[in-house]
């Protein structure tokens, strides 16, 4: 099946679940509160989005000097960078490092690269187990599903799914008290941190300057993860390059504020290669820098502002339609609006152009993103560059065809409603979905009823 017709299916499911729907919109509205509540704590919100969108767009247009300075500045410090222009590359990367070290289990925070990669089904298969340290992600985990959100991996469950989901894993019996529930997984992953070497990350930023890493976290399991690990692996998109440190206040409260409505995360950290001087931390730092698609999204004029993305989750969070369908129904790991914009350009325009449709382009996302993506257009440029590229399926292009024949003549528009309604009905009722009434054409068109009401033939 394909990707679209999954889509399709998936969307049509989760839209009429009105449990969902209702959960969805409910956090929603607490997001928007808890936003508000965080943009007050700016004394100029618009400057800082400016000054944001300013340093992403310097990066994306000298992007190739600011890796080469980070991986330099990472190995002047002593730690190795590795890179990998496709999901196959990394994974081997990541293998081979696993492999020299002959451990059987690893230490993961929520890395949305890290899903995008496959890498927890890939190291199953060659008997490692990995051992989720976040609490959404071990909680999906157990669950058999992928992350819903890039924030709140599991932002659709309710407290007694998760509590029942848990209580079948653990053999336990705890109720729905929110402390009870995190206490019991901090429990069940206590031990797991004294007991295994590697631990394997993903990165918010990385500092080109000073080839250090930036993480922001509110559990502080990446830090308990690095702190006792032998080896850091971090996974790292050559997207998320910053120039300097200088820019980790700006875009570490950006992101707290627009992922949760924080001022800060309860842990920001920036860190790298273990010196001499140091008496804790990893013997083995290495960052692992993966393209896998993200040059086709560069070469692009202006999507390729699309790079810019924080993934803070604002955008999705404020979107009607990921509200109504969820973040499953996606079927990769990019979510929501941005997401919508990023993977037709990543991973195949054929395959992923739907995304590009799946948005009432009400601007919603753009103007809550806190870099100033021009989302919702960006959405539109996709959908004309997949036309222009050829991608329309061949009744799509006879049922416009008709269209335009049609609504060109004026003998044609004039017709029955019933000739009209049969040509509507043929190419365009799939598209309209099966749970909606077709709209009923009037018996006559208003070219019609002017005329007849001025008397003229």
């Amino acid at each position: 099946m394909r990707k679209q017709e999954e889509f399709i299916l998936q969307a049509e499911s989760k839209a009429f679940n009105q449990e969902h729907h209702d959960r969805m919109v409910e956090r929603a509205d607490k997001y928007e509160a808890s936003l508000a509540t965080g943009i007050s704590n700016f004394s100029n919100l618009s400057l800082a989005r400016h000054r944001a969108a300013y340093i992403k767009w310097k990066v994306a247009e000298n992007l190739d000097k600011y890796l080469i300075d980070f991986e330099s500045n990472v190995i002047k410090k002593g730690g190795k960078v590795l890179w990998a222009d496709t999901a196959e590359a990394a994974i081997k990367e990541i293998e081979s490092i696993l492999v020299k070290h002959d451990t059987q289990t690893v230490l993961k925070s929520k890395s949305e690269l890290a899903e995008e990669i496959d890498l927890k089904n890939h190291l199953q298969k060659i008997g490692i187990t990995t051992i989720e340290t976040e609490f959404g992600e071990f909680v999906a985990g157990i669950s058999n599903e992928k992350s819903y959100h890039v924030v709140n991996s599991i932002i659709h469950k309710s407290k007694l799914e998760i509590t029942q989901q848990l209580n079948a894993h653990t053999g336990t019996s705890i109720d729905t008290d929110a402390k009870e529930i995190l206490s019991d997984v901090s429990e069940a992953i206590r031990s797991k941190y004294t007991s295994t070497s590697i631990s394997i990350t993903g990165a918010n930023f990385l500092f080109a300057n000073e080839g250090m890493v930036g993480f922001t976290e509110n559990e502080g399991n990446i830090g308990k993860s690095n702190a006792l690990a032998k080896v850091h692996i971090v996974l790292a998109g050559i997207d998320k390059i910053l120039p300097s440190i200088n820019d980790a206040e700006l875009f570490f409260s950006l992101l707290s504020t627009y992922a949760t409505g924080q001022k800060l995360a309860t842990y920001n950290s920036i860190i790298g290669p273990k010196t001499q001087d140091d008496v804790d931390g990893p013997d083995e730092f290495i960052i692992i820098l993966i393209d896998n698609g993200r040059s086709n999204v560069l070469a692009q004029q202006d999507q390729r502002q699309a790079l810019s993305c924080i993934k803070c989750g604002a955008c999705s969070n404020v979107c009607p339609v990921f509200q109504n369908i969820g973040g499953h129904t996606y079927g990769n790991t990019n979510k929501g609006p941005i997401g919508a914009v990023v993977a037709p350009l990543q991973f195949g325009m054929d395959e992923y152009k739907h995304l590009s449709y799946a948005s009432s382009a009400c601007g919603k996302c753009t103007e809550v993103c806190p870099v100033n993506i021009d989302i919702h257009n960006h959405l539109i440029r996709n959908r004309k560059y997949s036309v222009q590229s050829g991608l329309e399926k061949n009744a799509e292009k006879i049922a416009w065809f008709s269209w335009k024949k049609l609504v060109l003549s004026r003998k044609n528009m004039n017709k029955g409603t019933s000739i009209k309604g049969f040509m509507l009905k043929s190419f365009f009722k799939s598209a309209w979905g099966n749970r909606r009434e077709f709209p009923k054409l009037a018996d006559k068109s208003f070219n019609q009823l002017w005329r007849e009401e001025k008397g003229l033939k």
